[in-house]
């Protein structure tokens, strides 16, 4: 049985994913086993020796001590893509909004209550409000993960020409992309064609040289993180006419209130449906690694996943050294022990080696393998 605390509220159908018969939700334990999180922040909280993994119910891991969980073997998770359609539908309605001034439009309009001659003031006023419609315009995409491939495909079926950039791209990612997008192998091939700017990376940095190279009276869109964009860079955009409109998630107080600029509260990733996709995703995470030893989208430890073939388990974080592969397999011929299946990888310096076993495991072999020089942590399921 395995104890599970969780520090914000998680939507059940993430906590149906943990069956009452081997996992307890405890909210009370000092000792868990997996802590679920959302935005909670975890930075002053002790970390008890009990705990073998957190799972972020969302993309960032911000409110996380990352190199303080991976020196205790703590494996970290996040959800990424399980907010995705939430976030690419925001940006659509963002780019249509901002293209055809909706939001200056209805604010103006709420100006008019009281107003004998409304019919006649909307006639006369619209035309302060003229934007351009986007079928035929450039949209420019910086980073064509699970977001950014949505937006460029609903931005392709609104009948836009699409650019897209992204180094890293992933084959799956590629797969789901439009074969309209067109690639672009440097920012310096995109930006100078391009009207409308959104990014859905994790960092590039939007700065003023990347500003000047785009087109006069580009608008840019923000949905990814607020610090990508060079806020003193874009406000000099923005007054000498190269950037004609910025839509941001993450309201600052340099932002709020210039003309143009438009933030909402951190709205991406808020709907009911995204926050119960990210609770399922996590779950599942947490539920997969504590029983069997697997991990899958993991933020500072390797993804290794292997079905089970019987027998034993052995689950070991370490440090990505030298000689640590054979300091392990050593002690199992040492104690006389199959291995059916085994995976190692790393990430960065530390490591993670998943090995079946068949024969018989002592109960002294967890404290054995601890003993390597490179051991972080060891578990045997």
């Amino acid at each position: 049985m395995y104890t599970i605390k969780t520090l914000n509220a998680i939507s059940p159908a993430g906590l149906a994913k943990l069956p009452v018969n081997q996992f307890e939700v405890d909210n009370e334990t000092t000792a868990p086993q997996g802590i679920l999180v959302r935005s909670a922040d975890m930075h002053d909280m002790p970390l008890p020796d009990s705990l073998l993994a957190i799972a972020r119910a969302g993309a960032g891991t911000n409110n996380i001590p990352i190199e303080e969980c991976t020196n205790a073997g703590i494996v970290v998770f996040n959800t990424p893509g399980a907010n995705a359609n939430a976030v690419a539908e925001l940006v659509i309605g963002a780019l249509v909004a901002g293209s055809r001034n909706m939001i200056d439009a209805v604010q103006w309009a709420q100006g008019l209550k009281g107003s004998e001659t409304i019919a006649k003031d909307v006639e006369k006023g619209k035309k302060q409000f003229v934007g351009p419609e986007l079928r035929g315009k450039t949209l420019g995409v910086i980073g064509l993960g699970a977001i950014g491939a949505r937006v460029a495909n609903a931005a392709v079926a609104l009948g836009m020409e699409v650019l897209g950039y992204d180094p890293y791209i992933s084959i799956d990612a590629a797969w789901s992309l439009s074969r309209s997008v067109q690639h672009c192998v440097t920012l310096g091939d995109m930006l100078p064609r391009c009207d409308y700017l959104t990014i859905h990376v994790p960092y590039l940095p939007i700065n003023a040289q990347t500003l000047s190279m785009c087109k006069d009276g580009v608008r840019v869109l923000n949905f990814a993180r607020g610090e990508l964009v060079d806020t003193e860079a874009l406000l000099d955009a923005m007054n000498s006419g190269k950037v004609a409109q910025y839509f941001c998630d993450f309201p600052a107080e340099e932002l709020l209130g210039v003309k143009g600029v438009y933030c909402t509260p951190h709205l991406g990733a808020s709907t009911p449906e995204s926050e119960t996709n990210c609770a399922v995703m996590a779950a599942a995470e947490l539920s997969d690694y504590l029983k069997n030893g697997n991990i899958a989208h993991s933020v500072n430890l390797p993804d290794v996943s292997q079905p089970r073939v019987g027998g034993r388990r052995i689950c070991m974080i370490h440090k990505n050294t030298p000689g640590a592969i054979s300091a392990i397999t050593s002690i199992l011929t040492t104690a006389r022990l199959n291995i059916e299946n085994m995976v190692n990888k790393s990430k960065k310096d530390v490591a993670y080696t998943l090995l079946d076993v068949t024969g018989d495991v002592t109960p002294d072999l967890t404290s054995k393998l601890a003993g390597i020089d490179a051991a972080i942590r060891v578990r045997i399921l």
